[in-house]
């Protein structure tokens, strides 16, 4: 009786640890399957974690994870190089002291466009395009595009598309920046197999609030302290700040040995 009992104590402890040891497996393979799959984290709203000054922020996905999409959001450098961008929802203003300070800085930027500017003020689109810049594509009306399918997502940025190569007479470059910085993996796969490369930002600061414009002080504390090497500024062409600023910004990042380039110029943009 009493070795039944061991042999049935011995049994119980070996059932237990095959359970365990399968349930170890099970979720090892649970990881795995997470872990190497296509979804990006934080998907959602385009987000940044500031730690160090003069550093790289963190960011919501890496740059590994978002090259499987042709998707950038800065330079993996410690070059002291930027690429500027500006987003443009509707014109106020100041786009005309914004184009005069690149000008004059001979400084080439991209920027992403909607349906409503580029139909209120082609002329000054043109004079985006006359000047060397990039002008990308921002969807047509501004929507959240994150959830969308592949159909509707397509006639939102083919809407603009259409319009642009009426309005000039060639092709709209095909440069993406999600409205309101929503994503998910699925819209940038769809983004890319249309031929879109995406961008996000690596430095930006709260500039579109019209009725609520940072002073000089608070643009130039953000600008200056956060600005790191590779990054992808976005800037926003409604801000009174910036069109006041923008001249005297340039000024002080290039005294701060920064240079400017194209998004052309962003390695895995000329090559894909």
């Amino acid at each position: 009786m009493k070795n039944r009992e061991i042999i049935k104590g011995i049994t119980g402890i070996l059932f237990l640890f095959i359970l365990a040891f399968l349930a170890g497996r099970f979720l090892a393979q649970a990881v795995d399957a997470v872990s190497s799959s296509s979804v990006l984290p934080a998907e959602g709203n385009w987000g940044l974690s500031f730690r160090e000054d003069g550093k790289p922020p963190v960011a919501n996905a890496s740059f590994e994870e978002l090259a499987k999409y042709n998707a950038f959001y800065a330079e993996n450098t410690q070059e002291k190089v930027l690429y500027l961008t500006f987003d443009c929802g509707f014109e106020n203003g100041n786009t005309p002291a914004i184009l005069d300070a690149l000008k004059k800085h001979n400084v080439k930027a991209t920027f992403f466009i909607v349906g409503n500017y580029l139909e209120t003020s082609p002329d000054l689109v043109k004079r985006m395009l006359d000047e060397g810049h990039i002008v990308g594509n921002h969807s047509y009306h501004h929507p959240d595009m994150s959830q969308m399918d592949k159909e509707a997502f397509t006639k939102e940025l083919g809407e603009l598309e259409t319009l642009y190569e009426q309005t000039f007479g060639q092709p709209m470059q095909k440069f993406y920046r999600p409205p309101q910085g929503k994503y998910s993996a699925n819209n940038l796969q769809i983004a890319s197999d249309l031929g879109y490369k995406t961008f996000f930002w690596s430095l930006a600061y709260v500039d579109w609030e019209q009725d609520n414009q940072p002073t000089h002080e608070e643009a130039f504390n953000k600008l200056l302290k956060r600005v790191h090497p590779g990054a992808i500024v976005l800037l926003h062409n409604t801000s009174k700040t910036n069109g006041e600023i923008l001249d005297e910004l340039l000024t002080k990042w290039e005294e701060m040995g920064y240079s400017f380039r194209s998004l052309t110029q962003l390695p895995g943009v000329e090559n894909n």
